[in-house]
């Protein structure tokens, strides 16, 4: 059965005429005429039977069912666009694999590591898009996803990467200036909050006793990679994953005044597709991902018996499994 789709180009037209609200405008992106442009469109709405702009003299703007069309357009063809590039630039080889990532868990945990994935696995090509919901995989184009959260994925494989545990971090700096000997000292401080983390020092504060604190003042980072280079700025105490400053805690740029973790009863996943079977390139990342993820957890556990060690190492829990 033919399918009930219409002409490419007209798609094309729409997108670009609902993006600019200029159907000359659109022309010129596209190098046609405004004539061609209108013809399209015109086309579109005909086969549609729904009218997608209203035009008021020489001015346009989208009805409301052309704009739900156009934000589900401009996702197709963007998804269209990445299938068709990667396809050109790997030439067709099936071993490329386009994963769902969390921005500062990639930029601060994944890619630094990758270099090892790579050598193992020279002829596996990774790329990587930020994502931070669940979604519907046979609709995405992904192959797999990093998610943070409860260990739910319907249609999925989820597989437990690690827990959460977030610290104080700060300039040493700034810990010079304003020592701190007791964790109420830290209320005293500039504290730096994650913006969709709003009750994390409240937390943390309770869970060291200072419960007749405002924790609640100070700037609001919409990632942790903010609060860690905020952090390293001196702008105040950030509250943050440990894993995601390993880095900078090695170098001594950023010091831990209360080594008190904050334990979340989230974690980190690999999560996957539901199928018979996955390809080898996906079956190698992921033994590699949960292998690593294995080490990074142990990298944290204190050596046996080193009892002024346990008190200092603070683990990060591991992530619950599903089952």
């Amino acid at each position: 059965m033919r399918r009930r789709i219409p002409s490419i180009e007209a798609l094309v037209a729409f997108e670009a005429a609902a993006r600019h609200l200029s159907f000359t405008r659109a022309a010129h992106a596209l190098s046609l005429s405004q004539s061609a442009v209108c013809k399209q469109i015109a086309a579109l709405e005909d086969y549609l039977g729904v009218p997608l702009f209203d035009r008021i003299r020489k001015r346009i703007s989208l009805t409301e069912a052309g704009a739900a069309y156009a934000r589900r357009v401009t996702e197709d063809l963007d998804r269209l666009e990445r299938s068709t590039l990667s396809l050109m630039a790997h030439r067709g080889h099936r071993d490329v694999l386009d994963l769902a990532v969390i921005p500062t868990f990639a930029t601060r945990w994944l890619i630094p590591r990758l270099a090892g994935f790579q050598r193992g696995h020279p002829g596996i090509t990774l790329n990587l898009t930020t994502r931070t919901n669940p979604f519907v995989f046979p609709e995405s184009g992904f192959d797999a996803a990093i998610h943070f959260g409860a260990a739910v994925w319907p249609g999925a494989v989820v597989k437990p990467l690690f827990g959460e545990a977030m610290i104080p971090l700060c300039s040493p700096h700034l810990l010079a200036r304003c020592p701190c000997t007791d964790p109420r000292d830290l209320a005293r401080l500039p504290l730096l909050h994650q913006a969709t983390r709003h009750d994390a020092w409240p937390h943390w504060f309770e869970a060291a006793g200072v419960r007749d604190v405002d924790v609640m003042e100070g700037p609001r980072f919409e990632l942790f990679s903010m609060l860690v280079e905020a952090a390293r700025a001196q702008l105040g105490v950030a509250l943050v994953p440990r894993f995601l400053a390993l880095g900078e805690l090695a170098s001594g740029e950023l010091v831990v005044p209360f080594d008190r973790p904050l334990s979340s009863d989230m974690g980190y996943y690999f999560v996957y597709p539901e199928l018979p079977a996955i390809s080898p390139a996906l079956a190698a990342f992921a033994e590699w991902l949960l292998g690593e993820a294995a080490g990074y957890r142990d990298s944290l556990l204190p050596p046996e018996g080193d009892g002024a060690a346990s008190r200092q190492a603070s683990p990060e829990p591991a992530a619950t499994p599903l089952g």
